[in-house]
């Protein structure tokens, strides 16, 4: 028997010659790309693909033998395109982007829509970023923001996206792929709520607590500290403040922001009762079009793959080969299609860069129902 220093000689050979015909493969590789840049062919042939892979198996007879083959030329084969994708990019054949570089958002003249009420905390995400003094209106749902901006009563819309304790907000995610509206913008604010309720009111008064059902959450802990009180969910914080000044109803409460309870004339009864003290929020500022400025450094992405073996894994591995950062995925429901998923995916960059282009090149071959929800 070898000694397991002779065996380490045997393997050094022969990965001396694989090095050596992965790179003589690999500039074969780049002659297949240079002929089809000339001849306008697409890069990514799934059938030849599979009937490759059919046909290196058949030629090992051990099954975990089959398998690896199989692993090793998926990868080959991956690097080919990404290769090819990088040559299309440098011929000047990614296909032009349907976004527009522009110097700014000029909001100064702008008509922006917040939802919620009066008080609502996407009423300080929008003065947050806008400023105080801006010619806005409020609706009741995020749809209904979405088709302010749709339809052009309004130029910019501010939604919540995520929240740093509750998650993403998943109505928002599944509106941005129905409606033709993009991301330009993002501001993060602090959530600090408060339980408020008319002048006067005591804690041992109170026998139902209004809010939204993720500020009920945020409030676990100190809620559940309380004896007997009935947790009521509505559409957001500041409509909770409004109910409780309307009602005029000393054992109702509202768990909201101290800046509502001061808009509904609310006394602050207990503050900050998050069981997360560093809660924030962030916003995303968006309009219909497809706009993008030079600063912009975020992009958010969102597409399908086929419900196969490791088709999530050479998506994502189009990032990973043009050293674009991932900085967040998230995974919906695909409506109508039982156990299949869409990717919310953030990378770093802009959709200037080089490297940028040449990984939606990528996935713009092999995802399915790609689209760019913004770069910001």
């Amino acid at each position: 028997m070898a000694t397991l220093e002779e065996l380490r000689v045997q393997l050094d050979k022969i990965d001396d010659q694989i090095v050596k015909l992965y790179e003589e493969r690999m500039n074969v590789c780049k002659e297949v790309g240079a002929y089809k840049v000339h001849a306008g062919r697409k890069v990514f042939d799934r059938q030849r693909e599979q009937q490759k892979l059919e046909s290196v198996s058949s030629k090992v007879t051990d099954e975990f033998y089959k398998k690896g083959i199989q692993e090793l030329y998926e990868q080959l084969m991956s690097m080919s395109r990404k290769l090819q994708y990088q040559q299309l990019v440098e011929a000047g054949a990614l296909g032009r982007l349907p976004f527009i570089e522009v110097e700014s958002l000029k909001p100064d003249t702008s008509r922006i829509v917040f939802q919620g009420v009066e008080g609502a905390y996407g009423q300080a995400a929008m003065k947050h970023y806008f400023g105080e003094n801006n010619n806005n209106f409020h609706v009741s749902t995020f749809r209904e923001a979405m088709e302010a901006i749709e339809e052009g009563s309004a130029d910019f819309a501010v939604l919540p996206i995520e929240n740093s304790s509750a998650g993403p907000v998943n109505e928002v995610y599944d509106l941005l792929v129905e409606f033709e509206n993009y991301i330009v913008a993002e501001t993060i604010i602090p959530i600090t709520n408060t339980l408020s309720g008319l002048p006067g009111t005591k804690l041992s008064d109170i026998k139902r607590v209004y809010s939204k059902a993720e500020a009920l959450m945020q409030a676990t802990h100190f809620l559940d500290m309380q004896t007997g009180w009935e947790r009521i969910s509505v559409s957001n914080t500041a409509a909770a403040a409004k109910k409780v000044l309307e009602d005029q109803d000393l054992s109702q409460a509202a768990v909201c922001s101290a800046y509502a309870a001061k808009v509904y004339g609310l006394s602050v009864l207990e503050e900050n009762i998050n069981d997360e003290p560093n809660n924030s929020t962030r916003f995303i500022i968006i309009t219909n079009q497809k706009i993008f400025t030079a600063e912009a450094s975020k992009i958010s992405l969102c597409f399908e793959v086929p419900h196969t073996s490791g088709s999530l894994y050479h998506i994502l591995s189009h990032f990973i080969y043009n050293n674009v950062n991932m900085s967040k995925i998230e995974s919906r429901p695909v409506e109508g299609k039982s156990w299949e998923y869409r990717f919310f995916v953030d990378i770093e960059g802009n959709l200037a860069d080089p490297a940028v282009k040449n990984a939606l090149r990528g996935l713009r071959e092999e995802a399915m129902n790609l689209k760019i929800l913004g770069n910001y």
